[in-house]
């Protein structure tokens, strides 16, 4: 009881700060079924982290002395000294990936490079505010919608807010029902949401999809080096998925690796979630800017697909840009809902998959470029 009584004494109000934003997390993971494989983990990784002298970090051992606890190491080997896990778990999304749609209609590409508008828009109005470079262009990449490349990135920048940043990005993905719908609706009409674009699948060579993610590589190395780990991985898992004579592997990256890796990935991450890093008022002003980089990454896919519609015959309808954002597939079962919400006909879900696997590849090369000019 004495011990007890002594743990609770030592309980500050940051702490039970942390508890409410994981059982908040855990509540959305189980009861909303918001990524649940991430806010989970990292829920609960919030409160274990956050208990008086929590042997899930540093500890006094008799004999033995200071001691890391497994959350502390799992943090310094799997993502402060080698980035492993995000890498790895890029290995898991690129064997999840199926280019084809992507291929058989290349105009999207161009919308996963036009959504990626809020990340550098995040960057100016976070330097602005008065974050330091580094941090501003971590906070940016939350915009990536991609929780992995937002880790990987401002861990490599050493940015003071990593927990702030996760969670954030990992937040605003889950949300992504809610927020695009809203978004989208801003800037595009009802007559734009009704353009139709029937789909007429092209064929897709073995060749093709085996020399795609070989010369993505290639192209991403030559243009953004920094991006050729996240890029590099990404390819590869593809690789592996399209080659057709490592069935095995290919389903253990997308299925035993990829959750694996987002298991670990979430509870480490909670590291960073200590109360003192974690309560100050600079982690509202993240979550704020988490949110306008979403925002103007779907409306800059919006805006662009309008732009395109200016000059082209055959028009876009507005929703597909806003899925050029690397929240796959959310984001184009999100423009799907919409669609058939305007006219239960009109299914956009093809050609929506197309631009969100753009994203994925784009948020890469993004998160590469924002390495290789402040890193």
């Amino acid at each position: 009881m004495e011990f007890l009584w002594t743990g609770l004494l030592s309980i500050t109000w940051q702490q039970v700060v942390m508890y409410l934003v994981g059982i908040i997390l855990i509540y959305l993971a189980i009861e909303q079924d918001y990524e649940p494989s991430l806010l989970l983990p990292m829920g609960f990784g919030a409160i274990l982290v956050n208990l008086p002298e929590s042997g899930a970090l540093n500890q006094m051992m008799e004999g033995v002395g200071e001691t890391h606890g497994i959350i502390q190491w799992l943090f310094e080997v799997g993502i402060e000294a080698s980035e492993a896990m995000p890498l790895l778990l890029f290995i898991g999304i690129g064997a999840m990936i199926d280019f084809g749609p992507l291929l058989s209609n290349p105009k999207m590409f161009l919308f996963g490079a036009a959504s990626q508008f809020g990340i550098f828009c995040a960057i100016v109005i976070a330097a602005l505010m008065g974050f330091n470079i580094t941090d501003a262009a971590s906070i940016g990449i939350i915009g990536a919608a991609d929780g992995p490349t937002a880790i990987l990135v401002s861990q490599v920048l050493h940015s003071n807010y990593i927990g702030p940043i996760a969670v954030a990005a990992y937040s605003y993905m889950a949300l992504v029902p809610i927020i695009q719908p809203m978004a989208i609706k801003l800037v595009t009409t009802k007559k734009e949401r009704l353009i139709r674009m029937p789909y007429k699948p092209g064929s897709v060579s073995r060749f093709t999809r085996i020399a795609f993610p070989i010369i993505v590589t290639f192209v991403a190395g030559l243009v953004a080096p920094a991006s050729v780990a996240l890029v590099g991985f990404l390819m590869f898992g593809n690789l592996i998925r399209e080659c057709g004579c490592l069935n095995s592997l290919s389903e253990t990256a997308q299925s035993s690796l990829a959750n694996l890796i987002t298991l670990l990935l979430g509870i480490t991450i909670s590291f960073s979630m200590r109360a003192e890093q974690f309560v100050q008022i600079e982690t509202i002003l993240i979550m704020c800017l988490g949110l306008v980089a979403f925002v103007f990454d779907t409306i800059g896919g919006c805006l662009f697909a309008k732009f395109l519609n200016l000059f082209s015959k055959n028009k876009v309808n507005p929703m597909v840009g806003a899925a050029g954002i690397s929240a796959f597939p959310m984001s184009a079962r999100v423009i799907e809902k919409m669609g058939i919400a305007e006219d239960s006909t009109n299914h956009l879900l093809m050609h929506a998959i197309g631009a969100n696997v753009s994203g994925q590849v784009a948020s890469a090369v993004a998160g590469g470029i924002i390495l290789g000019f402040f890193a």
